[in-house]
């Protein structure tokens, strides 16, 4: 995609928030952060591991007014899908057929796409272009998460401009629901195992005494 920027995160340093970052000091880290390249343009493995394994995503689009509107989608891990090193593919699930965000990408077909990761306290930033692909079967066929019940609609395509990663400052810690009941399964059997080694022990004891 070629947004016509002299560099990659310019996508959202524009004039006016380089102006206020230079009337608060941070234009300098910036600009060196720029003449090292800015931000990726393409989907580096790491990233594409990233959002394989992400259950939610937010998408947020603007109408030609430049109203702003965020949208949540989820489905199990793997229902966003990285179709090339620019692109990211996911199959839109019939929700409450308001279609704010088609209407808006109609308008305007810049996009972003946020992915935050709160077990391990990550988010990242997409910028780029999306669209609605209507009456694809073979394209949802390729998309639908597997086993997955919810009913698909059409499909969401995302043309990548730049992305970056932020700190985890300030992000809570949070575990999905699964993971913890996964995880006191495991702390549960290792309970009764020790328990169980416990009475065999005083069992073995007391037939020695």
């Amino acid at each position: 995609m070629d947004t016509g920027h002299a560099f990659s995160s310019d996508v959202a340093f524009s004039p006016s928030v380089k102006a206020v970052q230079t009337r608060k000091g941070s234009r300098r880290s910036y600009s060196r952060m720029e003449e090292r390249g800015s931000w990726q343009t393409t989907i580096t493995p790491e990233l594409a591991g990233f959002i394989a394994r992400q259950t939610s995503v937010f998408l947020a689009t603007a109408n030609a007014e430049a109203q702003p509107y965020v949208q949540h989608r989820g489905g199990p891990p793997g229902f966003l899908r990285v179709l090339d090193d620019k692109t990211i593919g996911f199959v839109d699930f019939t929700g409450n057929r308001q279609y704010i965000t088609q209407g808006n990408l109609n308008e305007n077909p810049k996009a972003q796409l946020f992915l935050i990761d709160y077990a391990q306290r990550r988010r990242i930033k997409i910028w780029g272009e999306a669209r609605i692909v209507e009456g694809n079967s073979e394209l949802i066929d390729a998309l639908m998460p597997e086993g997955y019940t919810a009913r698909p609609e059409q499909v969401i395509v995302f043309t990548v401009a730049a992305w970056d990663a932020n700190c985890p400052q300030h992000i809570p810690q949070r575990f999905d629901a699964a993971d913890v009941a996964a995880a006191l399964a495991e702390r549960d059997k290792r309970i009764a195992d020790l328990e169980a080694e416990i009475a065999q022990l005083r069992a073995d004891n007391l037939a020695e005494k």
